[in-house]
């Protein structure tokens, strides 16, 4: 049954919880490599859609996993006591104020279940993470979408918006922005923490955080008690397979979250791997590099196409397609690289429909692309 055919009476006698959930659609995830395979016959695949670290993951991590295999029938450290020790370290914070999750998404999800009732608004960009939309039907909250600027945040408008509605409880802000990669200047994003009522969370969605230093906001968190970081291992880190993700707040709002939490929510080889990975930034540093140069020659490459693009501080790019030909349109270009082995993330989703997003890739994966664009966009 498609999401939009469900309805009440389809559950009946059973009922949801909260009518908005039946107006949700599940999340669409990236096309793996074994259904395009599946489906096309291809066995030579570049996956460029779900913003992986294309460089995969420190050899620290193989080793910390190899030795956790013997251990794989006892539980976890509920409280990954060794984990957030690390964390503590390397972001200048107490063990108390840090919740570990299973992704960031995890982490997003009991911040709304712990903070936003049916009485609640959640207040979020356009153009930002769907899963924000997601979280306030969930709880049968208000979702209050202020459109962007530029294809990023509108502070501004967003402060308003809080004005607007006394009931908000949380502010979502991606930083930098998925799907778009705009990034917020730190003196702009402190004053629109200080400009809403201390009642309200604003979350900084610090997912790609690795590849823009500067977006860093962790001096937020001495200033503000109503500020929550939330971060990853499943981008830079390459730990996307493992799920392990991380929240910096208060110590009570850390309190109150762990108590949602489900005590093994991060797997024992989780919790070794993501250590092991903090530990060697060195490899963070390669990732970026790569990363910076990969990004100016899929620019330079996009010009040479004469397609548009957004400016991006992550590791992926949104790409424009506006193309004279009728024929020739997001969708069937997305189509058309599906069927030639290249997976992308189309963002109709987003209300993008004219639009592509395109995790950067190694250079080999990156030529292939590119060749393979040109060759589409070359047909008659």
């Amino acid at each position: 049954m498609q999401p939009d055919q469900l309805t009440a009476s389809n559950l009946s006698p059973l009922t949801p919880a909260y009518d908005s959930i039946l107006t949700l659609a599940p999340y669409q995830t990236g096309k793996p490599i074994e259904e395009l395979t599946r489906e096309y016959g291809v066995s030579d695949v570049v996956k460029l859609a779900s913003n992986e670290n294309p460089m995969g993951c420190s050899p620290r991590v193989t080793l910390a996993i190899t030795e956790q295999l013997g251990q794989l029938s006892r539980y976890p450290d509920g409280n990954g006591y060794y984990l957030k020790q690390a964390l503590a370290d390397f972001n200048d914070v107490k063990v108390e104020q840090i919740t570990l999750g299973n992704g960031s998404d995890d982490l997003l999800d009991i911040l709304a279940r712990s903070f936003v009732g049916a009485d609640d608004a959640i207040v979020y960009s356009q153009y930002a993470f769907v899963v924000y939309s997601m979280l306030a039907k969930m709880q049968g909250a208000m979702d209050v979408e202020v459109p962007a600027h530029r294809f990023g945040h509108d502070l501004k408008a967003m402060s308003q918006a809080v004005q607007d509605n006394p009931n908000t409880k949380i502010v979502f802000i991606a930083n930098p922005n998925n799907p778009t990669g705009t990034q917020l200047e730190q003196k702009e994003l402190r004053q629109f923490v200080a400009s809403v009522p201390s009642s309200v969370l604003v979350v900084l969605d610090e997912a790609y955080i690795e590849y823009s230093p500067e977006s860093n906001n962790r001096a937020l968190l001495d200033e503000f008690d109503n500020v929550i970081i939330v971060r990853t291992f499943s981008k830079a880190y390459g730990l996307a397979g493992l799920r392990v993700g991380y929240a910096l707040s208060s110590v009570a709002v850390a309190e109150l979250l762990n108590r949602i939490r489900q005590p093994f929510n991060v797997s024992r080889v989780g919790l070794a791997a993501a250590a092991a990975a903090l530990a060697d930034q060195d490899f963070i540093e390669k990732t970026r590099q790569m990363n910076d140069e990969q990004m100016r020659w899929l620019e330079k490459q996009f010009d040479t196409l004469g397609l548009g693009f957004v400016k991006s501080h992550a590791n992926f790019i949104m790409v424009e397609v506006q193309v004279e030909m009728e024929d020739i349109t997001a969708a069937s270009i997305h189509q058309a690289l599906l069927e030639q082995g290249v997976i992308v993330r189309p963002l109709g989703a987003y209300g993008l429909p004219n639009w592509l997003r395109i995790t950067v890739g190694v250079a080999e994966d990156n030529l292939r692309l590119i060749d393979t664009l040109r060759s589409i966009l070359s047909e008659d």
